[in-house]
């Protein structure tokens, strides 16, 4: 029964990302674009799932186990530190100049668009370097190490 919510989960969850337009880098561009030609439109997709996220939060908090089964993670405790920042500012960069991000990323591989292709490789690349120890981020003094 969890892999069947699962799929159905990650069916809505790909279903709200073309119904929203997020699969569109010109849509997301725009929406970046604050100077120029701008679209909000993405600014209320992103309070829908703020909202529904913060909804779903409280109404897990005082639950032990999940409705069907498995335990639920306990909420993100760990302080903002310099890989967090970093890390955060690598991914907004990328996805100002690309205008996509890697959950839309994958749901655009069913367009068969082969720019997508060459933006999910080369982040696959990316999580290697990092995951393999071939780079590593510089200290920015950015909180604690």
């Amino acid at each position: 029964m969890r892999k069947i919510i699962a799929l159905a989960s990650g069916l809505l969850f790909s279903f709200g990302l073309i119904i929203s337009d997020m699969v569109n880098p010109a849509r997301v561009i725009a929406f970046l674009d604050v100077t120029g030609d701008w679209d909000p439109t993405l600014g209320f997709v992103m309070g829908g799932a703020i909202t529904t996220a913060s909804i779903a939060w409280i109404i897990a908090r005082p639950r032990k186990s999940a409705y069907f089964g498995g335990t639920i993670p306990p909420m993100p405790t760990q302080p903002v530190d310099r890989n967090l920042v970093t890390g955060s500012a690598i991914f907004g960069i990328g996805w100002g100049l690309v205008g996509i991000c890697p959950g839309p990323a994958i749901v655009a591989m069913s367009f068969g668009k082969w720019e997508v292709a060459v933006f999910i490789v080369a982040m696959m690349a990316g999580m290697a370097l990092y995951n393999f120890g071939w780079f590593k981020l510089p200290k920015l003094g950015l909180g604690p190490a």
